[in-house]
């Protein structure tokens, strides 16, 4: 497994602002969620989905003003396969993968502006099914960048139980992160963290509120967000991360921001989590 290093600084930071789907909005609001607080960003060198120059812009701009050090901050990007992107891709798709993972790689630290990362993160594998040869030599690729320290961790998104245990079963450097979609309807992804929790991988929770809309004025999350006198979007952070989860949130909003990083300053007691995890 990777060195605890990247997982600490992830874990002191348990909130991650997601820079998905923001475009020309993204600069400005990756440096308001410094500004409001996190610490943790995520992206993807994915242009039809991010916008991850700026990002970089946002971050080195944080930095050179003083509101954040580099060694502050978590920065966790991916590589994503040709059938995810558009158009204009980080890579020439003629190339093979492992070479396409390294021109990525080699474009997101120009686009950020960085010499390494705090974590980088498979997209996804090629098929919805089991792991193919496409993502073991993206997987192998990943690996000797980890080897260089430019990436510090390693992580895959979008994957099923069965192809995050083909991947510990024969990976020569293990993932530190899963990020994963969390449905409520599911055990919010009760096998895969039951999983992630055996072999210490830390669980990393997208589309928390988005999956599960309807859950926002459940009873249950309503009683217990009256009694902790917060909203039910805040006792839904609180429920993952009290399950040992990492949440993401992509809010565009100041004070949605602060509302959300005050999710750290109170737990549900043991009782809470197990009836949310119940519910459906």
């Amino acid at each position: 497994m990777n060195g605890p290093e990247s997982s600490a600084s992830l874990l002191t930071k348990p909130f991650i602002y997601g820079t998905a789907w923001k475009e020309d909005q993204t600069k400005r609001l990756t440096t308001l969620a410094i500004e409001q607080g996190f610490r943790a960003i995520d992206t993807a060198n994915q242009r039809k989905h991010y916008h991850e120059a700026a990002v970089g812009d946002a971050i080195q701009e944080s930095i050179r003003s003083g509101v954040v050090t580099r060694a502050e901050l978590f920065v966790q990007t991916k590589f994503t396969f040709q059938p995810g992107q558009d158009h204009r891709l980080p890579y020439d798709p003629s190339a093979s993968i492992a070479v396409q993972v390294e021109q990525s790689f080699t474009s997101s630290l120009e686009h950020l502006g960085l010499d390494y990362l705090d974590s980088y993160v498979l997209h996804g594998p090629s098929r919805s099914l089991g792991l193919h040869a496409n993502d073991w030599e993206a997987w192998r690729a990943m690996e000797q960048i980890h080897l260089t320290g430019q990436a510090r961790s390693l992580g895959i998104s979008n994957v099923s139980l069965e192809q995050l245990q083909s991947l510990m079963a024969n990976a020569n450097i293990r993932p530190t992160y899963v990020q994963n979609r969390c449905y409520a309807t599911q055990g919010w992804g009760r096998d895969v963290r039951d999983f992630c929790r055996t072999h210490e991988i830390v669980y990393q929770a997208f589309s928390l509120l988005t999956a599960n809309a309807r859950m926002l004025s459940h009873p249950t999350l309503v009683e217990i967000a009256a009694r902790h006198q917060c909203n039910t979007a805040q006792v839904v952070f609180r429920f993952a991360i009290d399950s040992g989860m990492i949440p993401l949130t992509g809010t565009t909003r100041a004070e949605h921001m602060q509302i959300d990083l005050k999710t750290l300053d109170f737990h549900l007691g043991k009782d809470e989590v197990d009836r949310i995890a119940n519910v459906v």
